[in-house]
Parts: structure tokens; C-alpha cells; sequence
């Protein structure tokens, strides 16, 4: 199990390719990560939330430092699946070696659960 790990590596796919080679054949792996709501009225809720409320909610709980990761993030996952849309992400992970690649898009389209099985050949 792994999260939030893909949108900070150079090159998800050799990171999955890593992942692949360390888990035993028939092994389970499976990632949590936010995703951007597929849904239009989600999505404009959602880019508010990380645009506007997350920054201000952390300026208030943490100071600067907290408002500083609470701006990050928002365009930190837009940016990830504008460069890996869903369907590049799993095909990394079936070029990776990982069967049965299952998907569920979770919480009004904010958050993404992945899991495959490493393949015995």
C-alpha cells in the first residue's frame, strides 16, 4: 500500500516498474491519492475547496507554513493528471506488470483508489 507517492516522482511508470519487481509474483499493491472530480459541478466545488478554503483554513489552524502546503496542493494534483490522465496511470500500471488493475474514483470524485496484482510471469 501506498500513498500520495506517484505525483512526487520523476517517472511514475519506472516507479510502479519498481514497485513491481520488489513485490512478490501474485503479491497485492494497492495507492490512495486525491483526484480531480471527473464531474463539473464537483470539480468547480472542489477547485474552490484546494484553491481558496484549504490555503485559508491552514493560514488559520498553522500559521504561514500551513496556508504555504494548503496552496500547493490543489495545483499539485491538477497538474499531476493533466500530465497522467486516469487511463495513462493505469496502463503504467499494467505495462509495469500489475494484473487485475482496479479503479474507484471515491469521494465525489476527490479521491482515487488503485490496486493491482504482480503478475507470476
Amino acid at each position: 500500500m501506498f500513498t500520495y507517492l506517484l505525483r512526487y516522482v520523476d517517472d511514475p511508470r519506472a516507479t510502479l516498474c519498481e514497485l513491481a519487481r520488489v513485490v512478490k509474483p501474485g503479491g497485492v499493491v494497492a495507492s490512495l491519492d486525491f483526484f480531480v472530480p471527473p464531474h463539473r459541478f464537483w470539480r468547480g466545488m472542489w477547485w474552490l475547496y484546494t484553491r481558496l478554503a484549504l490555503p485559508l483554513g491552514g493560514l488559520v489552524t498553522g500559521g504561514r507554513d500551513w496556508f504555504r502546503v494548503g496552496r500547493f496542493l490543489g495545483p499539485n494534483i491538477s497538474d499531476y493528471y493533466g500530465r497522467y490522465p486516469l487511463p495513462s496511470i493505469e496502463d503504467a500500471w499494467r505495462r509495469a506488470g500489475f494484473e487485475d488493475v482496479g479503479v474507484r474514483i471515491m469521494s465525489l470524485g476527490g479521491g482515487l483508489v488503485m490496486w493491482g496484482t504482480r503478475g507470476r510471469g
